[in-house]
């Protein structure tokens, strides 16, 4: 897998996912052809020297609450250097003994790192971060609601390893009236403005079966897959559930049960 790295970055990181009992080594290759040794798993964190970059590898360890597997690769320069050195970097990736074969790799997403720091190749699904990739998370994506289309930005599901069906559900997230700091009210974009639409949504649904008796027992996985039942479907997409829009958009009003 080739990335590139952009002039004046000081650091950054690439983490590499997959099913712990697949055992791999890893070469890495410099811009300047430098090429490492076979790295292996090892406890800790592990430090090596490609020209002017230091390289911090780490192996994680699988958890209770899953089998994956991360090694976390940090790039950053060395004393005297900066920076990482820019241009074309190479990870291989070696089989020893595999189980799957499946891996996923990411760089920094957002402003974190710059335009010329990026995969050659990328896929833009798999892109949903922690924590909306939660299995009783109730995951909220983002769409246009002037255009009715999906927004580019929101992350795309599935998620990694089981494939659930993430995004659970879009609201709106372009051009959102919402309060100002220091007072007043500005338009934003973004996730965080989709979300609280089905906050919100979720706690009439409550207030509804809870405190006016309707249902009792109205919370959890019942309130999700009553939003899920009432979710819009978009005309610019084809097939329902999909990777950017999950099972639609927030109809709070369709929500509420017959």
């Amino acid at each position: 897998m080739e990335f590139g790295v952009g002039s004046y970055e000081s650091s950054l990181n690439l983490q590499i996912w997959k099913i712990y009992g697949d055992e791999i080594s890893i070469h890495l290759i410099s811009p300047g052809g430098i090429r490492s040794g076979a790295l292996l798993p090892v406890l800790g964190a592990a430090r090596l020297s490609l020209g002017s970059t230091e390289v911090l590898l780490y192996y994680g360890m699988p958890a209770p609450y899953s089998q994956a597997q991360e090694i976390y690769l940090t790039f950053q320069g060395r004393s005297g250097a900066s920076y990482v050195e820019s241009g074309v970097w190479t990870v291989e990736l070696t089989p020893r003994k595999l189980i799957s074969g499946e891996y996923d790799m990411w760089l920094p997403g957002g402003t974190s790192i710059g335009p010329e720091t990026r995969f050659f190749q990328p896929s833009a699904d798999t892109t949903l971060t922690i924590p909306s990739t939660s299995r009783y998370g109730l995951t909220v994506g983002a769409y246009n609601p002037r255009l009715s289309s999906y927004a580019d930005f929101s992350g795309r599901g599935y998620t990694r390893l089981l494939q659930e069906i993430k995004p659970d559900l879009c609201a709106p997230g372009v051009g959102i009236l919402a309060p100002r700091a220091g007072g007043g009210y500005d338009t934003f974009t973004g996730t965080s403005f989709a979300t609280p639409f089905v906050t919100g949504s979720a706690a009439l649904l409550m207030e509804w079966g809870i405190l006016r008796g309707n249902d009792p027992f109205l919370y959890g996985e019942k309130v999700k897959a009553y939003l899920i039942k009432g979710a819009r479907r978009l005309p610019t997409e084809r097939e329902y559930p999909n990777r950017r829009l999950g099972w639609g958009v927030l109809c709070l009003r369709d929500s509420f049960p017959e």
